[in-house]
């Protein structure tokens, strides 16, 4: 005979810390003090987010940011006047990219012939072809993209999300994590944890191609389970919760905590119907890349993500790339670009694309913010005879839907594409920007720690209006 302690913890497994952190968190019992946290400040243009992180830095000018320049004076020493920094070499000759360059849409972007797919979906897209970063360090530069801050120890933007709004669904996580199948990307989960909010709002990493896609998802083979004895345990669980929250009337820790176990049995039996793609059409499993084994992971993930975003999900974040191996699997392409942009590319395109315009026709655009994200750039000069170096002083990022303006660009780097020239702009502007769009004022998100207001954009961060629809 199980006692009700046993029972709650055998039947919420693995799951159940993540539910009962996030229902403490709905409490406020989890706090290092009370949040100061005041919902939506003005009217939202958008419900939700999605990220797509390209991880190890994918190249502006193999992508987004055309420069004739570069084609002109290939081969040629690279002398943008003063000093040239780089991270691991010395300054080679200009590179031109390896793909041609053609205008698209009707506000006829210059894209890459490496994302054939994306370049359809540019009247949709606001590029921001100016920003820089603070690091020229992976592992900082990825955190202060994810998080407003090169230091670790910060919640993800996610985090702050799901603190700010709470969720559109209660069987589903608020915060969504689905990584590369290879590896995780420098800092690992450290990018989307939760810091020093409640430690609810940290990201529920899935895996939609594992075996066991959540750690505990499912029960254990040997005690052949059936979705009607789950159900029959829920229900069983909620007797033995309510006899036992009848001799401890109000206390408000004991309801979070039986709400957090129901939480994590809904969990076992909602994450399986949104994990299942038995019923997306073999039309939008091509749509999405599925067929092709490079890009059928980051399709298979971007597809999961529209599901989840659907069902209520708040925020998901999607990457591409793994941390550092040879051969790379990820876009820090020092070596030769050509091969590791290309591979890169082709698994990135379709999926992305797929998303924008799937997304469209079933009416969430608009209400859905995507956002493409890099650490930072790389150098327009040559690594070696066929690689690129960092280049944290210029990059491109964009977004599209829930509220963004498309077929515009916000700034621009120099004639190189080596410097931000106009309007530079860091991960403040977008974060605080993103914010706006979800009705919250990016200045009063905040959270009391160690004695100091910390918010997501720091005190840092501009609403970039132009941007905005």
């Amino acid at each position: 005979m199980l006692n009700r302690r046993e029972f709650l913890w055998r039947s919420g497994g693995g799951l159940g810390g993540v539910a009962l952190a996030w229902m403490l968190a709905e409490e406020g019992l989890l706090a290092a003090g009370p949040p100061v946290r005041s919902g939506l400040h003005h009217s939202a243009k958008a419900k939700r987010v999605v990220q797509l992180f390209m991880s190890g830095a994918a190249s502006q000018c193999d992508t987004f940011d055309y420069k004739p320049l570069l084609i002109q004076r290939h081969g040629e020493k690279f002398d943008p006047g003063g000093k040239v920094e780089l991270f691991q070499s010395v300054p080679g000759t200009v590179m031109k990219s390896p793909w041609g360059w053609r205008q698209h849409g009707q506000c006829g972007k210059w894209v890459s012939d490496l994302l054939p797919h994306l370049a359809t979906c540019v009247d949709e897209m606001a590029f921001i072809p100016s920003m820089v970063a603070k690091s020229n360090v992976h592992g900082p530069a990825t955190f202060m993209q994810a998080t407003g801050f090169v230091q670790p120890g910060f919640p993800g933007m996610g985090a702050w999300i799901s603190y700010g709004l709470g969720s559109l669904n209660r069987d589903l996580p608020t915060f969504v994590v689905l990584p590369d199948s290879r590896g995780f990307a420098p800092n690992g989960p450290a990018n989307w944890s939760a810091g020093f909010l409640p430690a609810a709002h940290q990201g529920t990493m899935i895996r939609p191609g594992a075996k066991n896609p959540i750690q505990d998802l499912f029960p254990p083979e040997e005690l052949n389970t059936s979705s009607a004895s789950e159900s029959a345990s829920l229900k069983l669980l909620q007797q033995l919760n309510g006899q036992h929250q009848q001799t401890r009337e109000g206390d408000s820790r004991l309801e979070a905590r039986i709400a957090s176990y129901e939480l994590a049995a809904r969990l076992q039996l909602s994450a399986p119907e949104v994990l299942d793609l038995s019923r997306e059409t073999e039309a939008t499993k091509r749509l999405y890349g599925l067929d092709d084994k490079l890009s059928e992971d980051f399709g298979r993930n971007c597809l999961i993500a529209r599901r989840l975003l659907e069902r209520g999900v708040r925020f998901v974040q999607v990457w591409s790339g793994a941390d550092n191996g040879f051969p790379r699997r990820n876009w820090d392409s020092h070596e030769d670009l050509a091969r590791d942009h290309g591979e890169m590319g082709r698994g990135l395109d379709r999926p992305a694309a797929a998303l924008i315009k799937d997304l469209k026709r079933r009416g969430l655009l608009d209400d859905t913010i995507v956002l493409w994200t890099t650490e930072f750039g790389r150098m327009p000069c040559a690594q070696g005879s066929k690689g690129r170096d960092h280049n944290p002083f210029t990059f491109t990022n964009w977004l599209a839907g829930g509220g963004i303006k498309g077929g515009v660009t916000y700034g621009c780097s120099d004639e190189w594409s080596f410097r931000a020239a106009e309007k530079p702009t860091y991960c403040y502007d977008v974060h605080a920007t993103i914010l706006h769009l979800l009705g919250i004022d990016h200045t009063k998100l905040t959270y009391r720690h160690n004695g100091i207001d910390r918010r997501l954009t720091d005190v840092h961060g501009q609403v970039i209006d132009a941007i905005l629809a």
